[in-house]
C-alpha cells in the first residue's frame, strides 16, 4: 500500500503542551502583522496557511520556521505534499510567508507552529490543522467480522440438518451457509482499499503480501468459456494451517483425462494428495495443509485448463500474557511486556490507537525474546503517557502507561556574579534530574550566538558569554521543562573607572585667558559610573555655584573656573572612584594675560631731533613670552602721546627721530604678549633734543701776570638736559 511519510506522524503536539501553546498566543505580538489561523480541509484536498510581516523597521529580511508538533522543522520537509513560499511587496513593505500542504492525508492533521526573528526581535504562534475524510473515500470493512472460518458439515448431515459443530464425516464436505453471509479475504481484497491491504495480510496471518496482491491481480482476469469444464474450480481457496482442502471440477465429457498441476509441476497421488473420481465430477483432496503449499494450482483435461489460488492460513497467535498497567517518572526507561502463543510471532504495537513504526528517529524500541515482546521507551517524558496496546492475529491487549514528573532537587542552585567587562560569565547550575531547559534574561528566551552558548551535560546546565559586555548585566533564570521550579542569578558587569585625556596636549596643560571662564569637561568610563572628586593643592574642590566648582555627569565631570585669574594658575587632581577600583590624573592649568607695564625707559643720548632710549622687560611677561613693544612720546606740555612705531620693537632699546630742537619731550613703552598690550609704563624724565656744541673760536690772551694768564674766546652754550 501506499505509506505515507513517516515523519508526518511525528511531532504531534502532546497534551501537556496545550498551555505552552495557549501561552505563545497570548502574548503580543511584536513582528507578525498577519498570523496563521487554524484551518481544516478533506483528505486529498490543499490547504495555504499564511503569514505575514510588516517591514517598515527591518534592514533585512527576517528568518521564518514552520514546525509541526514542538520540534519538528518542516523546511526539510518540503516537497511533494509541502510547499514553502514567500513573497514581498515594495509599495507596502510587507513580506508574505505561504505554507502550502497539497492533498493533504489524515495524519498530516495536528498543531503547528511558525516562528519568525529578526536580531533581538522574536514571535511565535500556534494553529492547528484537521483533516476530514472526504465523502468519497472507500467506506470501512469490519474485516474481523466478514473473514468467517469455514465450517465443514458431511453431506448427509447437512440432508439431514445436522449443526455445523456436528464433526468431521468421511463423506462428501461442504460448506455450511452461515446466517451471516460468508466473505473470504479474497472478497475482502477485493473490495478493499488498496490501504486496507497491510491490516487484512497482519489479521489474517498472510505473509506473501507481495505475491498475494500479484495473484489477486490474476484472478481478476475474466475466465472464457470453457468446452472442456462443465464446472471450473473457484477463484481461490483457503485453509488454516495444518486442516484439509477440497478442489473439485466437473467435465462436460467424463472420459477426458484430468491431471493436476501446483506451480507447473504435476501432482501425484500419495497420501497428502488424493484423487476422486465421481461420475463427471473429478475432486483433488491436500491433507495437513502446510505454507509449503500456499501456491497456484491448476488442472488440464484435454487441451483446456482452470486455475485457482490456495492460500494457507497459520493459526492465530494469541496473546498469553496481557500487558499490565505502568507508572513512571519522567527520564526513566519503561518496558511494556506481554507474552504471545507463538515463537518469534508477528505482533503490532500501538500508542492511543496508532500504530507505533520503530526506525532511526523513533524513541520505541522494540524487543523480541521467543514468545516475550516488549515494547521499550528510553527516556520517558510525560508525552509518553497513554494507553499501549498490542494486536496478533487472534487477540489484543491494553494497558495505561502514566509517566509523572520525578520530584526535582536542586543540587546547585545559580549564584549572583560580579564580572569584569569583557571577562567571561559562566552561570552553573545542577538539578538531580537530566532534564533539558530554558534560559531567560529579564524575561526574554535567551538565543544562543558565538559569544554565548547554552551547555546541557547531563544533570549540568551552564550559560556562558564570552566577553562580557554592559547589556549581559540583567536577571538571568534557568527553568527546567515541565517543572514550575526556577533559579534565578544577576549579573552584574562592573568595569573599573577610567579619564579620558585625549584631547590635551602632552604634558596635560590647559591654558585659559585671565577673565575668561574655564570649562574643563573630561571624558570618563567606568561601570557603575565612578565618582568623580576634584582638589588642588589637597582641598577638594565642591560642586556647587562657586567660581571655582565641579560638575558631573554620567560620563565626564567638568571643572569649572568663572573669570579666570591669574592665582587660578597650577595643578588639578581629578580622581575616580568605584566599586572596580580607582583612577587618578593631574592637569595643569595655566592663566594667561597681558604683560604688566614695564618700568620708566631711560634717555640716554640726544641729539638735534632724535635720542636714544633702553628699558628693561616688564618683572611678569603674563605667563605668555614678550612678543615685542610699543613705544609712544609727546610734548613735555601736551596731553596726546603719539605711537613711533607700528612693528613691534623686539629689541629693549630705541631710537625715536624727527623731534624739535630745544622742545621738552617724554617717551613711554607698551610691552606686547600674545594675550594683548600692556598697560603704559611711567614716562621718562623730560629731555630736549639739541644739537652738538661747535668747537670755540677767535682764542686771544687778554692779560698776562706773574701767576696768570687771562685768556678769551667765542664758543656756543653746552645743551642743557633738564
Amino acid at each position: 500500500p501506499s505509506a505515507v511519510p513517516p515523519e508526518w506522524s511525528l511531532g504531534e503536539s502532546p497534551a501537556g503542551e496545550e498551555q505552552d501553546k495557549q501561552n505563545a498566543n497570548s502574548q503580543l505580538s511584536t513582528l507578525f502583522v498577519e498570523k496563521p489561523q487554524t484551518g481544516s480541509v478533506k483528505v486529498g484536498e490543499n490547504i495555504t496557511f499564511i503569514a505575514k510581516v510588516k517591514a517598515e523597521d527591518l534592514l533585512r529580511k527576517p528568518t521564518i520556521k514552520w514546525f509541526k508538533g514542538k520540534w519538528m522543522d518542516l523546511a526539510s520537509k518540503a516537497g511533494k505534499h509541502l510547499q514553502l513560499k514567500e513573497t514581498f511587496e515594495r509599495q507596502t513593505r510587507m513580506y508574505t510567508f505561504e505554507m502550502q500542504i497539497i492533498k493533504a492525508k489524515e495524519n498530516y492533521a495536528g498543531n503547528y507552529r511558525c516562528e519568525v526573528t529578526y536580531k533581538d526581535k522574536f514571535d511565535s504562534c500556534t494553529f492547528d490543522l484537521e483533516v476530514h475524510e472526504s465523502t468519497g473515500t472507500t467506506p470501512n470493512i469490519d474485516i474481523r467480522s466478514a473473514f468467517k472460518r469455514r465450517k465443514w458439515v458431511p453431506l448427509a448431515a447437512r440432508e439431514a440438518g445436522a449443526a455445523p459443530d456436528s464433526g468431521p464425516s468421511p463423506g462428501r464436505e461442504v460448506k455450511q451457509q452461515e446466517e451471516e453471509p460468508e466473505v473470504d479475504v479474497w472478497e475482502l481484497l477485493k473490495n478493499a482499499n488498496p490501504n486496507e491491504y497491510e491490516k487484512i495480510a497482519f489479521q489474517y496471518g498472510i505473509t506473501d503480501l507481495r505475491g498475494m496482491l500479484k495473484r489477486l491481480k490474476r484472478m481478476r482476469r475474466v475466465e472464457k468459456k470453457s468446452a472442456a469444464f462443465a464446472k471450473i474450480l473457484d477463484p481461490a481457496y483457503q485453509v488454516d494451517k495444518g486442516g484439509r482442502v477440497r478442489f473439485a471440477v466437473e467435465l462436460a465429457d467424463p472420459k477426458l483425462e484430468v491431471k493436476w498441476y501446483k506451480n507447473g509441476q504435476e501432482i501425484r497421488p500419495s497420501t497428502k494428495y488424493i484423487f476422486e473420481h465421481k461420475g463427471c465430477e473429478r475432486i483433488m483432496f491436500i491433507n495437513n495443509c502446510g505454507l509449503t503449499d500456499d501456491s497456484e494450482y491448476y488442472v488440464t483435461a484435454g487441451d483446456e485448463k482452470c486455475s485457482t489460488e490456495l492460500f494457507v492460513r497459520e493459526p492465530p497467535i494469541l496473546v498469553t500474557k496481557q500487558l499490565e498497567d505502568t507508572n513512571a517518572y519522567c527520564g526513566e526507561r519503561v518496558e511494556l511486556e506481554c507474552e504471545v502463543s507463538e515463537d518469534d510471532a508477528n505482533v503490532k504495537w500501538f500508542k492511543n490507537g496508532e500504530e507505533i513504526i520503530p526506525g532511526p528517529r523513533s524513541r520505541y524500541r522494540i524487543k523480541v525474546e521467543g514468545k516475550k515482546h516488549i515494547l521499550i521507551i528510553e527516556g520517558a517524558t510525560k508525552a509518553d503517557s497513554a494507553e499501549y496496546s498490542v494486536m496478533t492475529t487472534g487477540g489484543q491487549s491494553s494497558a495505561k502507561l502514566s509517566v509523572d514528573l520525578k520530584p526535582l532537587k536542586i543540587l546547585t542552585p545559580l549564584t549572583d556574579q560580579t564580572v569584569h567587562l569583557g571577562k567571561e560569565i559562566c552561570l552553573k547550575c545542577e538539578i538531580s534530574e537530566n532534564i533539558s531547559g530554558k534560559w531567560t534574561k529579564n524575561g526574554l528566551p535567551i538565543q544562543e550566538s558565538d559569544r554565548l552558548k547554552v551547555v546541557h551535560k547531563g544533570r549540568i546546565h551552564k550559560l556562558v558569554i564570552a566577553n562580557a559586555l554592559l547589556e549581559d548585566e540583567g536577571d538571568y533564570v534557568f527553568a527546567p521543562d515541565a517543572y514550575s521550579i526556577t533559579l534565578p542569578a544577576k549579573v552584574h558587569v562592573i568595569d573599573p573607572p577610567k579619564i579620558i585625556l585625549d584631547g590635551l596636549d602632552a604634558d596635560n596643560t590647559v591654558t585659559v585667558i585671565a577673565g575668561s571662564k574655564l570649562r574643563l569637561e573630561i571624558p570618563i568610563s567606568g561601570e557603575p559610573p565612578p565618582k568623580a572628586i576634584w582638589s588642588r593643592a589637597d582641598k577638594a574642590i565642591m560642586e556647587g555655584s562657586g567660581r571655582i566648582r565641579a560638575e558631573s555627569y554620567p560620563d565626564s565631570s567638568t571643572l569649572v573656573i568663572d573669570v579666570a585669574e591669574r592665582d587660578d594658575s597650577g595643578v588639578y587632581h581629578i580622581n575616580l572612584k568605584n566599586e572596580a577600583g580607582e583612577a587618578h590624573a593631574s592637569i595643569k592649568i595655566k592663566v594667561v594675560d597681558i604683560p604688566d607695564p614695564p618700568v620708566a625707559p631711560k634717555v640716554t643720548d640726544v641729539g638735534d631731533d632724535w635720542c636714544i632710549m633702553n628699558w628693561e622687560p616688564p618683572a611678569y611677561d603674563g605667563g605668555s613670552p614678550i612678543l615685542g613693544y610699543f613705544i609712544e612720546r609727546k610734548k613735555k606740555q601736551s596731553s596726546r602721546w603719539m605711537r613711533l612705531n607700528f612693528d613691534l620693537c623686539k629689541e629693549t632699546t630705541f631710537e625715536p627721530k624727527k623731534m624739535i630742537e630745544g622742545v621738552a619731550y617724554e617717551v613711554r613703552i607698551f610691552a606686547v604678549n600674545a594675550i594683548g598690550i600692556s598697560k603704559p609704563s611711567m614716562p621718562s624724565k623730560p629731555f630736549v633734543p639739541l644739537a652738538v656744541t661747535s668747537p670755540p673760536t677767535l682764542l686771544t690772551v687778554d692779560s698776562v701776570t706773574d701767576t696768570t694768564v687771562t685768556m678769551k674766546w667765542r664758543w656756543l652754550c653746552a645743551r642743557v638736559l633738564l
